[in-house]
């Protein structure tokens, strides 16, 4: 890229750190270092605002960078990502939003405790969401990586390593700073930024083909050196019977996997009523829905526009087909259009990846001290010393993601974010529905539950061709792969839902009939919630 771009992107990003900085500052200074505002910003968004906020969460780095260079490489298989995202909202809203608002207080944890022994529990769901939230801040860290290297014009390994420092560095101020509250209103002023951008994009591109999606596809087929396979299943996820499991291990972890994330599980609980939280997930649905329909158009015009193998060549995971698509759309490389479209969409990712690493790390970091310091002090915990050790918290999870961010940099951001849905999937979404809906679930099935999710999923992570034993491996030179799907979801999840229930079964504990009942009536009513 040309000093042009790099003087106008970077001054654009810093702008944006300068006005999340101030909105850090402005929430902080009434900020009374309460439990319930650091964690949940008061209870006092609007449905509307929360649903800006959820969205914000959710359309990370993997959907805006990492979706649209997968549609670009792949065609319609990289499409699949995008419904997967979408058709998830479907469950998170008839059968999670409403009932965990109800039952819990700032974690996942809380659903469960509610009619459990609360220290094997907690324990549990707390390690568990931690490394769910580390996998996810994993995939924002590649992503910052990628686009600020593709920014200062290659691939400076020094450029992507101070990056991914700075998005760490960032993402503790944030956390530690303005809690929950000015989290919320990052998320907020990212959400309206990311829709606009992919507005101006979308319509660029449409206006480029005159309005005919039927030529932007055929163009986008030519272009790829494959096609009418571009446009048709197969061509990533239909070799043979190993790419064809992955692809239903993929579906299965990316629309169970959004239920049990605990930065979105979390949203839920900054907001007075479970209704404010239904009509939350309602909004976040027409934003999401409307967004990943963008990136459809927008991948596909990045392979009739830009050129898969120019994708490609500039970052090998697709991970820069949309800024290089927006600089094509605005004239060219040397263009002052190009310049300034460029600048704009690459501030506009930076925006993307800082506010959702805030929200990451906040959820992780909650559950650290909320569930984890809690259960080792045994409940005598004060408020105040849980806000202080997430605070703590926050910085040594920063830490953690930006080491592994930079092992895995040269991943697709959304296949990262892949791994971390199916994670979700296994281990804490199991333990979510039984809690919510058996009635003879017991405290060994709930800890068993996790665990049995966790453990084989992050193992079979571990022993896939993605850690070892393939080129694009983050250990190339190694082979220790034994597991051949690179999603461990068509075995982990089941895993997850077995070991549940076989540790319910096996238990001498008999259920608590009088907490579930107090736990049905308040997750239907909402009557004691907090």
């Amino acid at each position: 890229m040309t000093g042009e771009h790099q003087t106008l992107a970077l001054l654009l990003f810093s702008v944006f750190v300068a006005v999340t900085l101030a909105i850090t500052s402005w929430v902080s200074r009434d900020r009374h270092g309460s439990a319930e505002e650091f964690y949940a910003g008061g209870r006092l968004f609007s449905p509307m605002e929360n649903g800006f906020a959820i969205a914000g969460d959710y359309m990370s780095a993997a959907s805006f960078l990492g979706i649209s260079g997968l549609i670009a490489l792949f065609g319609y298989d990289g499409l699949l990502y995008s419904v997967g995202f979408l058709v998830a909202w479907l469950v998170v809203l008839f059968l999670v939003a409403e009932l965990v608002r109800n039952c819990g207080r700032f974690t996942l944890a809380d659903v469960v405790a509610a009619r459990m022994r609360e220290r094997p529990v907690r324990i549990a769901a707390g390690t568990s969401s931690v490394t769910v939230s580390v996998l996810y801040l994993v995939a924002q860290m590649v992503g910052a990586g990628s686009l600020v290297a593709l920014l200062l014009g290659g691939t400076s390994a020094a450029a992507q390593t101070w990056t991914v420092i700075g998005v760490g560095a960032l993402m503790v101020v944030y956390v530690s700073w303005g809690g929950m509250r000015a989290t919320t209103w990052i998320q907020i002023v990212k959400a309206v930024l990311l829709m606009g951008g992919a507005i101006t994009l979308t319509a660029l591109v449409l206006v480029r083909f005159h309005g005919d999606v039927d030529q932007l596809l055929r163009t986008a087929a030519d272009r790829s050196g494959h096609g009418a396979a571009f446009l048709a299943p197969g061509l990533k996820y239909g070799g043979d019977w190993t790419a064809r499991f992955d692809f239903i291990s993929l579906g299965l972890a990316l629309v169970l996997g959004t239920a049990g994330l605990p930065h979105i599980l979390s949203r839920f609980y900054t907001v007075p009523t479970a209704r404010a939280a239904r009509r939350s997930v309602v909004w976040s649905i027409g934003l999401i829905g409307g967004f990943y329909l963008m990136t459809i158009v927008l991948g596909f015009g990045a392979a009739a526009l830009v050129g898969p193998q120019a994708v490609r060549a500039s970052n090998a995971a697709g991970n820069t087909a949309v800024p290089l698509l927006a600089l094509d759309l605005g004239g060219g490389a040397h263009s002052t259009g190009g310049t300034v479209l460029f600048a704009v969409v690459a501030a506009v990712a930076f925006a993307t990846i800082l506010a959702v690493v805030a929200g990451i790390t906040l959820a992780s970091s909650a559950s650290v001290a909320h569930d984890l310091y809690a259960s080792l002090r045994r409940g005598r915990a004060k408020p105040r010393s849980e806000v202080a050790v997430a605070r703590v918290a926050a910085a040594g999870i920063g830490v953690v993601a930006i080491a592994l961010g930079l092992l895995a940099r040269d991943l697709n951001v959304a296949f990262l974010v892949g791994l971390a849905f199916a994670v979700a999937a296994s281990a804490n979404l199991p333990v979510l529905l039984y809690s919510l809906f058996w009635r003879r679930f017991t405290t060994r099935g709930a800890v068993w539950s996790v665990y049995g999710g966790l453990l084989p999923a992050v193992a079979l992570v571990l022993l896939s061709p993605v850690v070892s034993g393939s080129p694009d491996a983050l250990f190339p030179h190694a082979d220790f792969q034994y597991f051949p799907l690179q999603n461990p979801g068509l075995v982990s999840i089941p895993l997850g839902f077995l070991a549940g229930w076989l540790g319910t079964v096996t238990s001498a504990e008999l259920p608590d009939e009088a907490k579930h009942a107090e736990t049905e009536v308040r997750s239907l009513t909402g009557a004691g919630a907090a």
